[in-house]
């Protein structure tokens, strides 16, 4: 072996983070993410004496953060394919109309969460003999809330990959996930610092969750959160579409080829 072609191979790879701050999102974005969702929800698990169904209402608050997650994520992913096979240039000199191109990416977004939810409560349940559908029809209505949430963050995130291109495409993972820990999807909003209970509260996710909890612990569904997340999402999701068309337009504006 020779140690000078193995500091080469060291080098290239180190000169790569140098490239901007998102290169650095595995030395210090995952790690933060981790000890913040993980530590309180085991500061709230130390200070409960009891919580009814505990397995159940940590599996169900996994398995519907997904529907966030992957909803931004397959959004996002679907224009990186583009920039990929360097076909965002053949993709939009067609007559396809950008809001055209939403709706058909939003429709796919569909087709793979059914099958993603299903697949995992499937494999909870063989796994765990878990049932996240306890709460029955019921779950519906918040499904479809957290679904909206994902695609706002999944536009937003196209938003600046769509002007700024591979530089930024590290955000298309860290978008879903940024969230998680102001969304209280494992402990109630309560573990949180007061500054940062205030952050969640404009959060439709964080009436989601706590509304999920409402249902498994009372079995009364609560109106007033789902109304709200609803008018949260939509105010969110009419916002970051409008955003992605406006970045779009600028972005072509100077020359969608320079992203590929």
């Amino acid at each position: 072996m020779s140690i000078h072609r193995i500091l080469g191979v060291y080098f290239r790879y180190l000169y790569v983070l140098r490239k901007g701050p998102q290169q650095l999102s595995d030395l210090f974005y995952w790690p933060i993410i981790d000890i913040l969702l993980w530590g309180l929800t085991s500061i709230w698990l130390q200070s409960t004496q009891h919580v009814h169904n505990l397995p159940l209402v940590l599996m169900t608050g996994l398995i519907f953060w997904q529907i966030t997650t992957r909803g931004s994520f397959d959004i996002a992913l679907s224009l990186l394919q583009e920039f990929w096979h360097r076909n965002l240039i053949n993709l939009f000199s067609t007559p396809l109309k950008i809001i055209e191109w939403v709706f058909g990416v939003i429709l796919l977004c569909l087709c793979k969460l059914v099958i993603t939810i299903s697949f995992g409560s499937i494999a909870v349940y063989i796994l765990y003999s878990l049932n996240v559908f306890t709460i029955g029809w019921q779950f519906i209505p918040f499904a479809c809330s957290l679904l909206l949430f994902g695609w706002a963050l999944g536009f937003f995130a196209a938003s600046l990959i769509i002007y700024w291109g591979h530089q930024v495409e590290a955000i298309a993972w860290m978008i879903g996930f940024l969230f998680a820990p102001f969304s209280a999807v494992f402990y109630p909003v309560e573990v949180l610092p007061t500054w940062a209970q205030t952050f969640a509260w404009c959060l439709p996710t964080t009436y989601i969750f706590e509304g999920m909890r409402s249902i498994l612990h009372t079995g009364t569904f609560p109106t007033h959160y789902f109304w709200i997340s609803i008018a949260l999402n939509l105010l969110y999701l009419i916002l970051t579409i409008s955003l992605f068309k406006h970045m779009f337009e600028k972005s072509r504006a100077k020359g969608l080829a320079r992203l590929e």
